[in-house]
């Protein structure tokens, strides 16, 4: 019998949340501003995902955007969005903290998990961003996180593979290693098999049309998108249930 795989998917609204349970995901990782790689969502977002579905819900921790150097008021916004968010009911949380030299700030990371203990906790993709992953990965082990989000140290999970498959080799069963990065359906089992990673990560954000029928003018970006601010993404459930399909049948092959 094959190996049972988690599927965590990146959502920033209550719609994205329900079609990634709908389909069939274990567990969505819930952020506002994408744009900007995730930041903490708003209370009002993260009661009313709990509400609507039933598996696990992990808010991201992140106070901004930019680089994951925090000062001390930027760490207390993260220890108080820890308490909320496990007051909101949520299974887990994501976080990540570096130092300026690119190590991983294991004393304020071990803070923030003994503060949202009991929840589960993931150490983010700042460890790509970190000088040394090998070392990074001690370091965050030594954090007593519960699992690790890389992509290798690459933009792509593809294109970082085999430092995967090294850091699965190397955590030796001491913290769950979860692939991300870009992971696209059709990649999803092939990478699964190449790097013996348990979880995966995935984001399957989808544009759909705006339901403003009069826009006042497509020439005005309030934002970054240059596109404006009417095209936007959505989690559809069937990019979900498609992604499931392919890793659930790349599995049974092989059992077979």
């Amino acid at each position: 019998m094959g190996k049972q795989i988690v599927v965590e998917v990146c959502v920033d609204s209550v719609a994205s949340a329900v079609a990634a349970e709908r389909g069939g995901a274990q567990r969505v990782e819930l952020c506002s501003d994408l744009l900007e790689g995730g930041l903490t969502p708003s209370l009002g977002l993260l009661g009313v995902v709990r509400s609507r579905v039933s598996i696990a819900v992990h808010p991201i921790i992140r106070p901004r955007p930019g680089d994951f150097c925090y000062t001390a008021e930027e760490f207390e916004c993260m220890q108080r969005d820890v308490e909320l968010a496990k007051g909101e009911g949520t299974d887990g949380v994501v976080l990540g903290i570096l130092q300026p030299d690119g190590k991983v700030d294991v004393r304020r990371t071990q803070q923030l998990i003994e503060l949202a203990r009991p929840l589960s906790v993931t150490f983010h993709r700042a460890f790509d961003m970190s000088a040394d992953l090998v070392e990074a990965l001690e370091d965050v082990c030594a954090t007593g996180a519960d699992r690790v989000l890389t992509s290798g140290g690459e933009q792509e999970c593809l294109q970082g593979l085999h430092t995967v498959a090294g850091l699965v080799k190397a955590a030796r069963h001491r913290i769950t290693i979860m692939a991300g990065g870009r992971i696209r359906i059709n990649d999803a089992a092939n990478i699964i098999e190449r790097t013996g990673v348990t979880e995966i990560h995935v984001g399957l954000a989808t544009p759909v049309t705006s339901s403003m029928v009069r826009p006042n003018s497509r020439r005005v970006s309030l934002g970054k998108a240059q596109e404006g601010e009417f095209p936007r993404t959505q989690v559809l459930e069937e990019s979900v249930r498609e992604l499931i399909r392919a890793v659930s049948s790349r599995a049974e092959a092989k059992v077979d």
